[in-house]
């Protein structure tokens, strides 16, 4: 599937930019200090920094905007306060979770289909494999509001904010692709193309016959989909099913 126009480099880097100093300023002119200011400012950046493709654009999309302030000049801040942005990425995206998505949230209501097009028992075990802030989880819940939900996210801030979202979901710390697939009856992912063979690879080995993996918007390349879906924002939902044929 081709690329979105806006997410063509370096449009990502300069939306997030972008953005980052406009809330930088808002912030300003709402009374906050320079410190507070840059912090959030920072932060937003570094969410923003999943749009980029590989880490080091990811790198270049969180950390554009604290550089641009300080070689602009345009914020007297002591000189620890321009490791806070560091701080940010590496306490939110420790460094071997950068070379998969750090943060695509599922769209609302991406999934209202999935339900009919895959059913589950009551009580079935779903995965959603890097949780991010728990929109996944949300999105799966209301697809299947019987099943037994897991998330597993390697960031401790946004695996503690998704338990906070969803509390009818188990959410745990912990690393996609070393934790066991083995017991679920559905994994799901919102990844990166890079990421898919990862995951084609370790779902033909632990998903048992009949179990389903379903990634958002990118096929996992090697697998021959059962079903392809369409969400009503034209993203595709792909859908395997144990045991693979491809």
């Amino acid at each position: 599937m081709a690329t979105p126009r806006w997410l063509v480099w370096p449009l990502p880097a300069l939306l997030a930019w972008a953005s980052a100093w406009g809330l930088f300023l808002g912030l300003g002119r709402l009374g906050l200090s320079a410190l507070m200011a840059l912090a959030l400012a920072s932060a937003w950046g570094v969410a923003l920094s999943g749009l980029g493709g590989t880490w080091w654009r990811r790198g270049w999309i969180a950390l554009g905007f604290p550089l641009s302030l300080a070689l602009s000049g345009a914020a007297a801040l002591p000189g620890w306060a321009w490791l806070l942005p560091l701080g940010l990425c590496l306490l939110i995206y420790p460094l071997n979770a950068w070379r998969d998505a750090p943060l695509f949230p599922t769209p609302s209501g991406a999934l209202s289909g999935l339900a009919a097009a895959a059913p589950l028992p009551d009580g079935a075990l779903v995965l959603d494999a890097g949780c991010g802030l728990g929109h996944g989880l949300q999105a799966l819940h209301q697809a299947y509001p019987r099943a037994r939900l897991h998330g597993l996210e390697w960031s401790w801030p946004l695996r503690a904010a998704s338990a906070l979202r969803c509390p009818w979901a188990r959410v745990r710390h912990g690393d996609i692709w070393r934790a066991d697939w083995r017991g679920y009856d559905m994994v799901y992912l919102f990844q990166r193309p890079e990421s898919m063979p990862r995951a084609v690879q370790k779902a033909r080995a632990e998903l048992r016959p009949g179990a389903w993996l379903v990634s958002l918007e990118f096929e996992a390349a090697g697998l021959r989909a059962d079903t392809v879906l369409t969400t009503q924002n034209q993203r595709l939902i792909w859908l395997y099913r144990a045991p693979f044929h491809g």
